[in-house]
């Protein structure tokens, strides 16, 4: 498989206003420093890593919402320079619209690029069944469930097909039970689609679960510390992998990498270093 994503060198560095109010100058503060790595084509890569290490700047980054202060990433080999629709972004909030249904919610961006209503509909419908929402069409976001809510907001991001799909803590605000059950049912979205997706968790059975390969970020600044190729084979979703000694190990493994990192994070926090 060729390159999907390649992160080259790149370093984030934002100015912040200095806790001297007096002074009224501002300092530079490093979200993620060098970090180097790539994604194939159609790769599921989950990365992991401790509070305020930059996770989520990184997916900014990719998702062109802010540009590196150093390095550069591409897609397909060129250079992103801001948003676009070759990458959807699903984040932890639903960011639905209250007063359009979920098939509403899905189509209004379809209508924005002129696609016609019979053909927004079907592509709305389509993304929904494909969630598992079939039926709760004209349901507004009132009358959805969390997890109902995020596969809406899962759809709405498909239904743009787009080529690169950017995960932000998508099941983090959900409920155990919610979160397993949405978790098998991207690993099956996935499958179906191909897409290339980058999901980011604070959770390290999570990241396990998912990602065909883990990436481990250091605390921050930010910057890959080891990735991991993921020994669970994903086409068996319908099997208990969360038991298997693999899933254990795997697990192990991260744990034994980020430990030093969460402990470092803890460290700043109380001495004041982290913002």
């Amino acid at each position: 498989m060729t390159d999907k994503i390649q992160f080259d060198h790149v370093t984030k560095i934002f100015k912040v206003r200095s806790s001297d109010r007096k002074k009224g100058e501002s300092k530079e503060f490093t979200a993620i420093q060098n970090v180097h790595f790539s994604v194939k084509s159609g790769e599921f890569l989950s990365l992991v890593g401790p509070s305020g290490c930059g996770k989520s700047t990184l997916l900014d980054l990719l998702g062109g919402l802010t540009k590196p202060t150093s390095g550069q990433i591409l897609l397909d080999g060129k250079a992103i320079e801001g948003p676009g629709l070759d990458r959807g972004i699903v984040f932890q909030q639903y960011a639905l619209f209250p007063w359009k249904t979920a098939k509403g919610n899905i189509e209004f961006g379809l209508e924005s690029k002129g696609i016609p209503k019979k053909e927004r509909t079907e592509i709305a419908r389509h993304f929904l069944s494909l969630v598992g929402l079939s039926g709760f069409e004209d349901r507004y976001p009132h009358e959805l469930s969390g997890g109902m809510k995020q596969r809406v907001a899962i759809a709405r991001s498909l239904a743009f097909d787009p080529d690169v799909l950017l995960m932000d803590e998508p099941f983090a605000a959900l409920d155990a039970q919610t979160r397993e059950t949405l978790q098998t049912e991207l690993l099956q979205i996935w499958e179906q689609t191909k897409k290339t997706i980058i999901f980011i968790t604070h959770g390290i059975d999570e990241a396990v679960y998912l990602g065909q390969r883990v990436a481990v970020m250091t605390s921050r600044p930010g910057t890959i510390k080891h990735i991991i190729q993921n020994p669970l084979q994903k086409s068996s979703v319908e099997e208990d992998l969360r038991s298997t000694v693999e899933f254990a190990n795997a697990r192990h493994q991260i744990w034994e990498l980020l430990r030093e990192e969460v402990k470092k994070s803890q460290n700043d926090q109380k001495t004041g270093q982290s913002a």
